[in-house]
């Protein structure tokens, strides 16, 4: 099928009408859970991040600077799916392919097509938990953001490209955020679990695996590494 439409890629509109049409032959049970878990994986993704940060809080300073890095790097994604999108200011495909039938309702004009902000997200709330933890939980928010691409899609708000951009966008500025920024936090993690203030945000009150408690409440890490 061709596309007349601008600045859209004649393969992608083809796989947005075939998905868009797969999801209305779907039972109404499967449209209802899709509209509801585009929106929902955002915030099971955010609460992965909020758990890394508990969870961080018994780890050493650099694995608690990554956990706050995290979303940092999320927002850095966020701001820059934004930025990308005013200036490129293409249209949502349930705009101009008004023949289509879709699941949830088509955003209002101004609210621009590429980069998906959900799906660059998504791609940069997935690399903290994959960074920070291993075997099934560093699978598990990856697979997440690949089905919040794809619901973007079968609910009918985004075209294919739309979403393979912001997950590119976002696979790429979490991992240089988080390098780029972990020396610095880690010393400040390390300052800031000498004050009792500010410890109680960063660390359990018990030793981080590989330390020992010494005088005036100080934690000192082992010599070496």
């Amino acid at each position: 099928m061709g596309n007349q439409i601008e600045d859209v890629p004649d393969i992608s509109a083809e796989w947005y009408r075939e998905i868009t049409a797969f999801a209305l032959h779907t039972p109404g049970w499967v449209r209802d859970a899709a509209a509801v878990a585009t929106d929902a994986v955002p915030v099971i993704l955010f609460a992965l991040l909020v758990f890394g940060w508990w969870r961080a809080r018994r780890g050493d300073d650099r694995t608690m600077a990554l956990a706050l890095l995290a979303p940092v790097a999320v927002v850095t994604a966020y701001l820059a799916s934004e930025g990308v999108k005013s200036v490129l200011r293409l249209h949502r495909p349930c705009w101009d392919l008004t023949d289509v039938v879709t699941v949830a309702t088509c955003p209002p004009y101004g609210d621009w097509s590429l980069p998906s902000n959900h799906a660059t997200f998504a791609a940069a709330a997935a690399v903290g938990p994959a960074v920070l933890w291993r075997g099934v939980a560093a699978v598990v928010a990856p697979v997440l953001a690949l089905l919040e691409a794809f619901s973007r899609v079968f609910v009918g708000v985004h075209y294919p490209h739309d979403v393979a951009a912001g997950l590119l966008l976002g696979a790429l500025v979490a991992p240089v955020v988080l390098p780029a920024l972990r020396s610095p936090a880690t010393a400040l993690i390390s300052a800031m679990r000498r004050r009792p203030a500010l410890a109680v945000l960063v660390a359990t009150g018990r030793p981080p695996p590989g330390r020992t408690r010494a005088g005036c409440g100080r934690w000192r890490g082992r010599t070496g590494t």
